[in-house]
Parts: structure tokens; sequence; C-alpha cells
């Protein structure tokens, strides 16, 4: 292999390395000083209350990041007739968007559990959640709508691997398992 050849190689070799450890640093799980949750409820649970803030509060988002598996998706309702897929980060930066609204940075953000129904097996666990949002003051009454929880544990901490989401209306009530 002539010099200059052996130079490209190393150069790409280092590129190549650059390029790896700074996916497996993005990957890496979130530190957080809050415990791990004991249940796959108890994840669920500090969910809601991470993201449910009061006027001019910011979420601990790095508490939010060390809920989710690096790879979790999130599917949320955004419209009437559609849907939104979001990475952990990008949910994270949608949330931040909307924190930073005048209304909603006035008056603050509460998410609340109505009704969680979980079905856990081993190490794998799916949680329904009826919930309220709304924001404070505000004369629109509070969003009901049904989150769809998948959660592993791993090395004894719960994590969520994906969220889905959609919203109860007068044609698609909510579902039996999560009223009364």
């Amino acid at each position: 292999m002539s010099t200059a050849s052996r130079s490209r190689a190393l150069r790409l070799c280092s590129l190549l390395a650059v390029t790896l450890a700074g996916t497996l640093r993005a990957q890496a799980p979130p530190t957080s000083t809050t415990p791990a949750p004991a249940t796959a409820e108890d994840a669920v649970h500090r969910l809601y209350e991470l993201v449910t803030f009061t006027t001019a509060a910011t979420p601990d988002w790095d508490a939010v990041r060390a809920l989710f598996l690096p790879e979790a998706v999130i599917v949320l309702r955004t419209g009437r007739t559609t849907s939104t897929v979001f990475t952990v980060e990008s949910f994270v930066a949608d949330f931040v968007t909307f924190a930073q609204r005048e209304d909603v940075r006035g008056a603050g953000f509460v998410e609340r559990i109505v009704r969680l129904r979980p079905l856990v097996f081993r190490d794998v666990a799916q949680v329904l959640v009826l919930y309220e949002a709304h924001i404070p003051g505000s004369s629109r009454p509070p969003q009901q709508g049904v989150d769809s929880f998948s959660l592993v544990r791993r090395d004894g901490r719960w994590q969520i691997a994906a969220i889905v989401n959609d919203l109860p209306s007068p044609e698609h009530p909510v579902p039996a398992e999560l009223r009364q």
C-alpha cells in the first residue's frame, strides 16, 4: 500500500472512530439523580409528574430522558386523522416548544392520570392510561387522551420502550378497560 493510500485509510478509520464514538455517546442513557422506578407503573407516573409544571418552571428533561430507552419511539395523535412519530429527543424538543408558548409559560401545564391499567409479565409491561391534560386558567376544558406504554426492565430498571397515543371522541369513546 502506498503512503498516500495508507494516509487516506488512516484518515477514514479516524473519521469512522469519531463518528462511531459520537453515535455510541448519543445512545448512552441520560443520567439522572432521580432513583430508578421500582415498577412499570412508577415509571409511567413519574413521566406525568415530570411533564407537569407550574408557571415559568422548566421540566427536568434529563430525568424525562432517563425514563426511556435511547431507541424508544413515541407516536402521538397530532390531528384528527394524523399522528406524528417522535424519538425521545424530538419528543423533548416538541414539548420544549410547547412549554415556551406564551399561554403555557404564563400558566404552566398539568397532565394527570385518571385511570391506569397495567399488565406486567416478568420484564415486560403494557400500561394503558386515561389522562387529562390542560393549561391552568384556560377556558378550554381538560382534554382526555389514552396512552399505551410498552416498558421493559433492564438491569433492574423499568424504562419506556414506546408510547402510542390517541384521543377519545364521540365516535371512539374511552375503552371499557379504562372506564370506571
